[in-house]
């Protein structure tokens, strides 16, 4: 009967960390919020990021610095990012953005399964989509939930839970400097 009781309140344990960690902020605590982040202003032109990747025991697994040139035509946007990885690999992605009415964006890229769809309000983006990622020989889709933050004019924290089954597996962090256009990553 103790191991039953026990299971139980594990089980009971298990179900609050699951309800807990599907909650997410509501992007509207932002809204008022400053300096208000304009994704399409902020990623025009050359920005530069640094991240890395922590498993889901908090350690970190990989680090990369990633290149990005944002170009616009009205409400159409291209965000070029190569990304350079610690242990030599180079990729990249092509985001083909749309900004929409009152704050709202559609995105595409190569390894992103369908659109994109995130909401600006305030200081804060908010961003979600499946992600094709590719591992060894094999390829797993996970579903990002990303979270940008202007801290100032040229900087963006960007904290990216990576889900799989509702459950987050890693996370990603970045930090976007725009001061410095002329660093490259390599």
């Amino acid at each position: 009967m103790k191991i039953f009781i026990e299971d139980k309140k594990l089980l009971t344990a298990f179900s609050l960390t699951l309800l807990v960690s599907s909650c997410s902020t509501d992007i509207n605590h932002y809204q008022d919020a400053q300096p208000k982040f304009d994704v399409k202003t902020y990623f025009q032109g050359d920005v530069i990021a640094y991240g890395m990747v922590q498993d889901y025991q908090h350690k970190v697994t990989r680090r990369f610095c990633v290149e990005i040139n944002g170009s616009w035509q009205g409400n159409q946007g291209l965000l070029a990012e190569t990304f350079y990885f610690n242990d030599g690999e180079i990729s990249y992605r092509n985001w083909q953005l749309t900004k929409l009415e009152n704050g709202y964006y559609q995105g595409t890229a190569e390894d992103v399964v369908g659109s994109a769809y995130g909401q600006q309000q305030g200081f804060a983006f908010h961003w979600q989509y499946q992600l094709i990622v590719p591992v060894g020989d094999s390829s797993y889709q996970f579903m990002m939930d990303d979270w940008m933050y202007q801290l100032d004019e040229h900087r963006v924290v960007n904290r990216t839970a990576m889900k799989k089954l509702g459950l987050t597996v890693a996370e990603v962090t970045l930090f976007f400097d725009k001061q410095s256009p002329q660093t490259r990553c390599r």
